[in-house]
């Protein structure tokens, strides 16, 4: 059995964070790790604030659990930007073989803002350090100093490869685009009419790092990831929903 590290934050409610991740990663046969680098006061629908965890003690989980473990992919989501740089030579230092998903957490969906200090370059600098970026819609257009998402995800895959999930994709909701090396891949919604879910995204760049960590290639791991998300979408008419097996 592989293993997937999860370096997020924790969401008291388990529909997003740590607790998502760790469910579909082992929802997919993948043994889930955790390494906290915020608490959230939360519940699926409100949010009221975050305390974030110090980066040095950050280092301190992640080096006990190199001591002990493999990690072939290793997925960050929520962390302070001005952090970031120093979460990828931690990273580097202790397991220099993972490859590194970076699911960018910018603003919450109950609307709270997590960053202030977003710096485009300063992203396509450390995605140079990552394997692959999964940003949303509207984080990309964020991101994009006044291009369209799509350009902009054009001009990121120069770093990495790009995930861009399309749930707010104003001109056909529910298309996402890989890129990688110049080929762009599209995954188009299989339905159009289902249920919100807090997390969803957290949930969908967990279930591609499980998909690679069993040995699948990207884009089979992206289309996989999606139809996961999509039973997870349909589990439950709230903003909670229910992880199955897949394997």
């Amino acid at each position: 059995m592989e293993n997937v590290l999860s370096i997020a934050g924790f969401d008291p409610s388990g529909g997003a964070g740590l607790l998502a991740d760790i469910k579909t990663i082992e929802a997919h046969k993948v043994r889930g790790f955790g390494v906290c680098t915020a608490l959230t006061f939360q519940n699926e629908s409100e949010l009221e604030g975050v305390d974030w965890v110090e980066i040095d003690k950050v280092e301190k989980q992640i080096s006990v659990l190199a001591r002990q473990h493999q990690f072939p992919v290793i997925k960050i989501g929520l962390i302070q930007f001005k952090d970031m740089e120093k979460l990828i030579s931690i990273i580097n230092k202790f397991q220099p073989e993972a490859k590194i998903i970076w699911d960018p957490i910018i603003k919450a969906s109950a609307g709270f803002d997590f960053q202030n200090d977003i710096s485009p370059k300063a992203i396509f600098e450390i995605c140079k350090s990552v394997f692959l970026f999964t940003p949303n819609w509207k984080e990309m257009e964020l991101l994009s100093e006044g291009q369209s998402a799509i350009d902009a995800t054009e001009m990121l895959s120069l770093a990495c490869k790009v995930y861009l999930k399309g749930g707010h994709n104003p001109e056909n909701k529910g298309l996402d685009y890989l890129m990688e090396e110049g080929k762009l891949t599209e995954f188009p919604a299989k339905k159009m009419d289902v249920p919100e879910k807090h997390g969803s995204g957290c949930i969908l760049s967990s279930a591609i790092a499980s998909n690679l960590a069993n040995g699948i290639d990207l884009e089979d791991a992206c289309r996989n990831a999606k139809a996961y998300t999509l039973n997870y979408l349909e589990s439950d008419e709230g903003l909670l929903g229910w992880h199955k097996n897949q394997i």
